[in-house]
């Protein structure tokens, strides 16, 4: 039994989420190869060589992977589908694109967003916004499956010594073009990994406010900014920045929510956090009900007290 874990990457080193999918590969028990595609991704798939557990490393270069593109690499995964019984991914925009489309080209039922590994056919998957867990067995002969990140530790990055097996790449798709592609700068960390996380709310009354709040409390703790739906509704913050179930889900060792009242959507995408500390004028708040420390206090007066605390 071999598994396949497609690695998320920026061409020049592997994104965090990709340990925590070699993780659950590890589970299942079985050989690891991890798939570098990419364009000029050398360096990528060397720091993949030094992942601890992985038994070999796939390098295919060419210049249509350079935009990862769902239908070129869905292509390429399938090219190499047949030698292995598991492909993983993880839960992220890129593998939300590509294995659903590798799952139907295989006729098999993808399993998505797993928490944790049973057996080797058997996982867990949260439903109903996380308020319960689902177990779910296949028999299928691949199973492809995405992986929510925040279930399972990540590995180390370290001390791995696989080799790496460079392949021709697959025909460009043809049928898709890239136009463009628009992305937040930012010199915080990044939200999906950061270690502490700092969320506003709709409460925070405007763009201008949230900034004024949440931007100092941030750069105080060196911590990622996020926002409920409401707020990014509101317009308040860009899309990127929505921590949920439509948004990001994070796991970080401290989480702040600020002004958030803890909607279900919400909740499902924070509420593994190692601690959750909430602010919130309304004692009755749901949001109450997860944190480990609660503050009832209006948020314009109990943060800005909270960051003059941290000097």
């Amino acid at each position: 039994m071999t598994c396949l874990v497609i690695a998320e990457h920026d061409h020049q080193s592997l994104k965090s989420a990709t340990l925590n999918v070699v993780a659950a590969a590890l589970a299942c028990g079985g050989d690891v190869h991890v798939l570098v595609a990419g364009f000029n991704a050398e360096s990528a798939a060397i720091a993949a060589t030094k992942v601890a557990g992985v038994s070999k490393v796939i390098h295919i270069d060419a210049p249509h992977f350079e935009n990862q593109l769902g239908e070129n690499l869905a292509s390429q995964i399938l090219d190499l589908a047949s030698s292995y019984s598991h492909i993983f991914a993880p839960s992220t925009a890129i593998g939300k694109n590509v294995l659903p489309r590798v799952a139907a080209k295989l006729d098999v039922a993808q399993i998505s967003d797993i928490t944790k590994v049973i057996s080797r056919d058997t996982f867990e998957r949260p439903i109903y916004a996380g308020n319960a867990i689902a177990t779910v067995q296949t028999g299928d002969l691949v199973k492809v499956i995405t992986v929510r990140t925040t279930g399972f530790d990540p590995v180390s990055g370290e001390g791995g010594s696989a080799p790496i097996e460079k392949l021709t790449a697959v025909a460009d798709h043809g049928g898709v073009s890239f136009v463009s592609r628009e992305t937040s700068q930012s010199d915080r960390p990044e939200l999906s990994s950061a270690r502490v996380v700092v969320s506003g709310g709709r409460a925070l009354g405007s763009a201008e406010q949230y900034q004024a709040i949440m931007a100092p409390l941030a750069d105080k703790l060196g911590a990622a900014m996020g926002a409920s739906r409401a707020a990014v509704d509101a317009g308040y913050v860009p899309n990127d920045y929505q921590v949920g179930q439509t948004g990001k889900i994070v796991a970080p060792d401290l989480y702040i929510a600020v002004g958030i009242s803890g909607a279900i959507q919400h909740l499902a995408g924070m509420k593994d956090s190692k601690v959750i500390v909430a602010i919130n004028k309304d004692p009755d708040a749901p949001i109450f009900e997860v944190a480990d420390y609660g503050l009832v206090a209006d948020l314009f007066v109990a943060v800005p007290e909270l960051i003059s605390e941290l000097n």
